[in-house]
Parts: structure tokens; sequence; C-alpha cells
């Protein structure tokens, strides 16, 4: 499966700081200092209504996580899976009447579209879930060999008690797991399990689902978590720098990979920091796909809405933060990406070098985005109100928040 094309990223002057950030395995803010290459999984979509604007804040953080890296003179190593089957996907493609392969070949193209249009930069490694099926069997036959998997069935379950350190990235209490087991496609009511918290594995063929080739697991699928544990495995290997999604992943989707990665591999941790955004909202509720209250990028763009606007509404609430869009959110970016290019049109202005070092130490600081943006807004307002003689402040001003922000002016 291929990514999207990169966006060219504008070389500044000096270079950035390490970041600091807030992992939600340590319960608090943690300073990253990967080696010469940075090592960073994001989750990716389940490809049957993408892309919402939910999922851009998600991508809009996790992008502004390689910016930082890339400012500090480092190579960034990136990697996105796509869940390209399982059981939303299935459900939506009956619903519709559609072949699940094209549902999910369409919402896949039309997100790297939206990818592109934002100036996402694009991970080296987009693998879909089909794709890797051939590395997920051996790790569901190892699991199952070690003692840390059982058949029940016909499907194979991973146990939860064949990791101690199960429960060491989300940090909540039994009776929560189990309720967001539930609520967030987990089986914990299902007759036979060792624990009501172990997830699935390997689910056996179904009479009229698509399965493939599962060896001595006999024909299937994979589960949700062992999907991102091969990928990453395969392309970053153990202690990667930062495992990063959307807050609703830190439980059970991350807790369960960390340990499928622990028991298989028998080392710890799966990743040095798991860092997690915030959900986004409309009219009251989270924007999901089961409620449908959805704003998505590709529709404000057929709307003529510049996808600079897009990315500065997003980049105008911190990443960690839950919120709900508004039509003065795009209102007030559509305003501010106004100034912007008019105070950088102007052939000189006060000088930027302090503006450069602002944004980088708010983006060090958590991906603190506002107060990134409102560093920009004092130096426009200047150029508007003194104006300047530094003739190479306009295009400083520019390329830094090209490079940092992934705002094209």
């Amino acid at each position: 499966m291929h990514a999207w094309p990169a966006s060219e990223v504008p070389a500044l002057p000096g270079k950035g700081r390490d970041l600091r950030i807030h992992s939600t395995a340590d319960e608090g803010p943690v300073t990253l200092v990967p080696g010469p290459v940075a090592r960073i999984y994001v989750c990716g979509i389940t490809p049957y209504d993408a892309t919402h604007l939910g999922h851009a804040a998600t991508y809009n953080a996790f992008d502004l996580v390689q910016r930082v890296w890339l400012d500090t003179k480092r190579q960034v190593h990136y990697v996105q899976n796509v869940t390209d089957i399982d059981d939303p996907l299935l459900e939506r493609a009956v619903r519709d009447g559609e072949d699940w392969t094209l549902l999910a070949e369409r919402e896949t193209a039309l997100f790297r579209e939206d990818m592109t249009a934002l100036r996402m930069l694009p991970p080296q490694h987009y693998i879909g879930a089909v794709e890797s099926i051939p590395g997920i069997v051996p790790l569901v036959e190892r699991l199952r060999d070690a003692g840390a998997a059982y058949e029940l069935d016909g499907d194979t379950y991973f146990s939860v008690e064949s990791d101690p350190h199960f429960g060491e990235v989300s940090h909540l209490d039994a009776e929560t797991m189990r309720l967001l087991s539930a609520e967030r496609g987990g089986d914990p009511e299902r007759p036979g399990k060792k624990n009501p918290l172990d997830p699935l594995l390997w689910l056996a063929a179904r009479d009229g689902e698509p399965h493939w080739d599962g060896g001595s697991l006999g024909p299937g699928r994979p589960g949700w978590h062992i999907e991102c544990v091969a990928i990453a495995l395969e392309h970053l290997g153990m202690g990667f720098d930062v495992q990063g999604g959307g807050s609703d992943l830190a439980f059970p989707h991350h807790e369960m990979g960390a340990s499928h990665a622990h028991a298989v591999t028998g080392e710890h941790p799966f990743a040095k920091a798991y860092v997690h955004a915030g959900m986004v909202a409309l009219d009251g509720e989270k924007m999901s796909k089961s409620r449908g209250n959805l704003v998505f990028v590709s529709a404000l763009r057929r709307d003529g809405v510049d996808p600079a606007a897009i990315r500065l509404a997003l980049l105008a609430h911190h990443y960690r933060a839950d919120w709900e869009w508004t039509d003065e959110d795009l209102t007030g970016a559509v305003a501010r990406l106004d100034r912007w290019r008019a105070a950088v049109s102007r052939p000189d202005g006060p000088s930027a070098d302090d503006l450069l070092e602002e944004v980088r130490e708010a983006l060090a600081n958590d991906l603190d985005a506002p107060a990134a943006l409102a560093a920009v807004d004092r130096w426009a307002e200047r150029q508007q109100s003194e104006g300047g003689t530094d003739e190479g402040a306009p295009g400083l001003v520019s390329r830094t928040v090209d490079a940092l922000l992934g705002v094209a002016l």
C-alpha cells in the first residue's frame, strides 16, 4: 500500500529543541531524546468513512511531532497502518450493498487526498492489515506456543495475565477496562474466556465473511490489536519512541498491543511514550462514525475552504484537549490566514528571529500550537502597526510557519 506525496519542509536557521510531551503511560510529561532516527507509529483509519475532523486533528498532532524532530536535524521513521479488514468495515459494506474491498480502497484513496491537501507528512511505511496477514499469523502462533494465547471454539485469544505489565499504558481499573472493552470492539461477556478482558488475536472463518490462510490457526482473519503490533515490530522494532493515536485508543488498543509485544518478545517497553490526542465533538457529542455527527475534510474542501485554514482551525486547539467544532473555528482560521498572508506579502518587516525561537519553544513544550499561533499573531500585528526594515523577516516567518506548523503562506 502506498502513502501520499510529501510536501517540502523548508530548512530553518539554527536547531530546534527536544520535545517534552505528555505520555499516558507515564501519567505526565517526558522529554524525548531519540537517536539520529526518531521512530513513531501512529494508528491509522478503518476506511469506511474518511476523513472527518477528529481524524484530521489526530494526524495533525503527530505531524507536529515529526516537524519538531526534523527541526532538531534528526531523520524520522514514521509508520502508519490501515485497518482494511474489520467488523465495522464489513458492516458498512453490507449496509450499503457494496463490495468491502472497493469501499476500503475508495475511502483510503480519499484519506490520502485529504492528507495531501492538509500537508501532513506521509509515513515511510503505510501498511494495510490485509497485506500484513503473512506476518500476523506466525506472531499469533508464537504467542500460543509461549502459553500467552488460547483457543476458544476455533478462535484464538490473548491472555492478558501473561503480561506482568498489563495495565501500565492506560492505568485503568478492571471495571473501567471491562466497560471500555465492550464499548470499543471487545467481547468481555463471551463465555469461556479466561479473563473477560482477553482480546481476540485470530477470528476463525465465518460463513459469508472474508478469510485467509491462518496456518495452524486455521482459516480466518486477524484481531484488531495484533495487526498494529506485527506492523510496528517489523518496521520499527521494540522500544520505538512514540506510539500515537486518539485518546480513545489508550484502552483497549494501545494497552493490548503493548501486552502482545511484551509477551511475544520478552522485552519491555513496546514504546517509550504513549501520546494521545483529544476528541473533537460536534453538537455536544464526540465526532464518530457510529453517531454520524461528522464534518468531513473532503466536504470542506469541496465547499472551497482553503486546507491551510482547516489546518489553522485544528492548530488553534491544544492537541490533548477535547473540544467542539463550530463555524466560528473556521471563520477565525480564515481570518487568521488572511492576516498572516498579508503580513508576509510585504517586502520587509520587523525582525522574526525571536519569533522562530518562540515557535520552537512553544512546540517543544507539549506541542503547544495555540501558543505558537499567538506568537505569529504578534509578529503580524507588529508588521501591520509598525512595519520594519528587515528584508529577510517575511521570508523567515513564511518558512517558520511552513516548516513547523505545516501551513503554507
